[in-house]
């Protein structure tokens, strides 16, 4: 269920910081045609940290209707509190998403042994399938593969997205979790070699910008056509880069603003891409779309 191109998708939001349901449907209807593998709603890129809970559950709501099914809803419910973790996923799980994605409790920097049981405590409360997420350069945590071991013994714990960006650490997830776990990548730049050793598929911010360019690296490579999605990740590099010269999702909300589905608003403490930022960015746009 769960492969290919998973797109981590902004939350439009309009001048007055109230979110944008109109460009919030147009972006999903882009998404189905343009190719896109399933839909992450409302995690890092989607500015979960700064939606309030009523907001963030009807995101997730609006968007698995949308789908009506045609593609995975995955719904991003971490929360640094295990009983928010548990709300957020009750409410992802009655909004009827395919699975939850939850991010290691950020800013308290529990022990391992914190970390077992609070992913334990959320699969136990919520049957929902739930994929681990371990981000450290933005939790100050790192899940670390023997507790992933633990945890993938859980029957609704089914996967990881793993986005330290190293090959050696999805080696070790690999060596201590079963056959069918999920490995998934949360790191654009790497995902071409991630998949082709083993992950079915990556949750992409650049999918923001170009989906059927990111979903056709993904076919090709989970396909066998390594050289084939080389060529397609070649191009798509300067604006992995791009799309983290300041810290995500400012400078895709603005690049998907430049689009045209919306406009960049972005809620504090986020701010508007900073201006010297601009034209770096949209050049990589342009190079993207005409090499």
């Amino acid at each position: 269920m769960f492969r290919g191109s998973m797109v981590a998708l902004v939350t439009p939001m309009k001048a007055d910081n109230s979110l944008d349901w109109d460009a919030l449907h147009k972006l999903v209807d882009w998404h189905l045609q343009e190719g896109s593998n399933a839909i992450v709603a409302v995690g890092t890129t989607g500015e979960s940290a700064t939606l309030n809970m009523g907001e963030h559950v009807e995101v997730i709501r609006k968007v698995v209707d949308q789908v009506s099914g045609r593609i995975p809803v995955i719904a991003g419910t971490g929360a640094n509190s295990t009983w928010e973790a548990v709300e957020l996923s009750q409410g992802a799980k009655a909004a009827k998403a395919d699975a939850c994605l939850l991010v290691t409790p950020y800013y308290n920097k529990p022990s391992q042994e914190g970390l077992y049981l609070h992913h334990k405590a959320v699969a136990e409360a919520v049957a929902i399938p739930q994929l681990l997420y371990n981000v450290p350069g933005r939790t100050a945590v790192d899940l670390l593969p023997e507790t992933v071991g633990r945890l993938s013994n859980i029957s609704n714990i089914v996967g990881i997205k793993e986005a330290t960006g190293s090959m050696d650490r999805l080696a070790q997830l690999q060596a201590v979790c079963p056959h069918d776990f999920l490995f998934i990548s949360g790191d654009d730049g790497t995902a071409l070699e991630f998949m082709r050793l083993g992950g079915c598929g990556e949750i992409s911010v650049t999918a923001n910008v170009v989906p059927a360019l990111t979903a056709k690296m993904c076919e090709l490579v989970l396909s066998g056509k390594v050289e084939e999605a080389r060529e397609i990740d070649r191009r798509l590099m300067p604006l992995h880069k791009a799309l983290f010269l300041e810290a995500n999702p400012i400078p895709v909300k603005w690049a998907v603003a430049q689009l045209g589905f919306m406009g960049d608003s972005i809620r504090l403490p986020l701010t508007p891409l900073a201006e010297h930022y601009r034209s770096e960015l949209k050049q990589a746009m342009l190079d993207t779309v005409q090499s």
